[in-house]
Parts: C-alpha cells; sequence; structure tokens
C-alpha cells in the first residue's frame, strides 16, 4: 500500500541524484535506463551489492498493472473497512496485545506510540504477516522509478532499496507488495532506510522480522512527530501523523478507528 513521503526529507540523507536517462512508459526503454541509473546511484553512495541488484532487475509488468488500476481508495470508509476486514483486524488486534502486553508497552515507552495504532497498521497492511507480497521488492521499485507516471517520487526509493540491498537488510530476491514495500508494516524502502531499527540488537535491520518491523513503525511515526499521550483520531494531533504514512484519507480514518478500538 503506497504511503505518502516528504521526497524532500529523504533527499536530504542522499547525495544529489543528477540526471537519469528518459522515463518510459513500456518496458522498451527500461533496460537502457537501468545502465544510466546505475551512474545515478552510483553517485548516490549505492555499492557492489547494490549495483549488482540493480543489473539483475528485471521490469515488473504486474507491478505497472497494479499501479494503473488501484480502486481501494475511492470507496466510502464504512466500503473500504468492510472489503479491508477492520472487524477482523480489531478482534485479532486485541488478542495479538493480550497475548503479549509488555511488548507493546515497551515501544510505547520507548516511541509514545500506543499498541493500537501499531497493531491496526500491522494488520491492515499484511494481515499480521501472514502475507508480505509476492513481488520481488527491487524490481518493483526501480521499475516505478523509470515509469514516468511517478518517476520523482519512487526514485529516492529506488536508490534506498539498492542501499538495503549494500547494508544486507535485502537482497535482489526479497519478496514484498507491487508498489516495493517490504516487511510486516510494508515500508517503502526510502523510510525502511531512514527510520530502520534493529529492536532485536542483531546488528541486521530486518523488516521481516516483527520486532524489527513495529520498531520502525513506531520510530517512523515518532520522527514525524507523533505526541506521546495525545490523541489521534481526526483533529487531534496525531492523526496528522497517521497522514505521513498513507495518502488516502478512507486508510487514514481506518487507522484511527480500528486503532482506538483495539486500545479500549
Amino acid at each position: 500500500m503506497l504511503r505518502t513521503v516528504l521526497i524532500t526529507a529523504i533527499a536530504l540523507s542522499l547525495p544529489a541524484i543528477g540526471h537519469t536517462a528518459p522515463c518510459g512508459n513500456t518496458s522498451a526503454g527500461f533496460e537502457a535506463w537501468k545502465a544510466d541509473f546505475a551512474k545515478t546511484a552510483k553517485r548516490a553512495g549505492v555499492k557492489k551489492k547494490g549495483l549488482q541488484a540493480l543489473a539483475q532487475t528485471q521490469y515488473a509488468n504486474r507491478t505497472i498493472t497494479a499501479d494503473r488500476n488501484q480502486k481501494s481508495f475511492k470507496y466510502s470508509l464504512d466500503k473500504f473497512m468492510q472489503v479491508r476486514g477492520a472487524s477482523t483486524i480489531v478482534a485479532q488486534g486485541r488478542q495479538r496485545k493480550a497475548r503479549n502486553p509488555q511488548f507493546y508497552a515497551a515501544l510505547e515507552r520507548q516511541y509514545g506510540v500506543p499498541a493500537g495504532v501499531l497493531i491496526a497498521i500491522h494488520g491492515m497492511e499484511t494481515g499480521f504477516g501472514n502475507f508480505m507480497g509476492d513481488s520481488q521488492v527491487v524490481s518493483a521499485i526501480t521499475t516505478l522509478a523509470y515509469d514516468c507516471r511517478r518517476s520523482e517520487f519512487f526514485i529516492p526509493h529506488a536508490i534506498g532499496a539498492l542501499k538495503l540491498v549494500d547494508n544486507g537488510s535485502i537482497t535482489v530476491a526479497t519478496k514484498g507488495a507491487k508498489h516495493g514495500e517490504l516487511g510486516h508494516t510494508q515500508f517503502l524502502p526510502g523510510n525502511a532506510l531512514t527510520y530502520g531499527v534493529d529492536a532485536t540488537g542483531d546488528g541486521r535491520v530486518d523488516f521481516y522480522n516483527m520486532t524489527d518491523s513495529l520498531a520502525s513503525t513506531a520510530n517512523f511515526l515518532r520522527k514525524k512527530g507523533w505526541k506521546p499521550g495525545r490523541g489521534y483520531q481526526p483533529g487531534e494531533p496525531n492523526f496528522a501523523v497517521i497522514q505521513q504514512w498513507n495518502a488516502a484519507s478512507v486508510y487514514q480514518q481506518s487507522i484511527a478507528i480500528m486503532g482506538w478500538r483495539i486500545d479500549n
């Protein structure tokens, strides 16, 4: 699921990207674009493993099809919540919180984000890790960086994905969503690179590990301005932070509603 990102904020963490070959709307120019983008990536600090991953990427037709056919965000709030299984997420979310209260309490102490919000995001994004995607992350995000529709938005995330390969967080074979989101809460790669947390202390940020992923999600929200102890319903201070996670109004409202129901 596509999240909003302050592109300038990501860009500040990367060297100047500079000029790349022309974008395209079909696979025809992808290989030529990749060759040129490799130079851009290298200037941005991508190293050998990341560049090798870029060379292995393939044009992701399923990603382009999905990007052209996004419909659920046009639903009414009630319809969206029904389609996304909100009642099931709330019921299962309450059970998850009850089974592991210390884990969520520790996250709230450190980041200020209550359990309900994190659990609602986890449930909405991947059904609590039951399905984290079947598309190759690096190919998907690189395809979107090449595609003319929103190349400016996705180029920093493509650079981020290649850097994640460099640091061992993912490989070229890592699977995620069709827009390149990865892990339990479906981080876009640029956000994963910027906000990832090694909460397990094993020396690696693993977004396919629930502990690392939820800590990273809480870190994202905290860094975006989450105010501990303040409300997160529409009109309350922290709702604006939820809006930083996803661009769709129905998604934002759903997270706020489900989070409150899980916690109350």
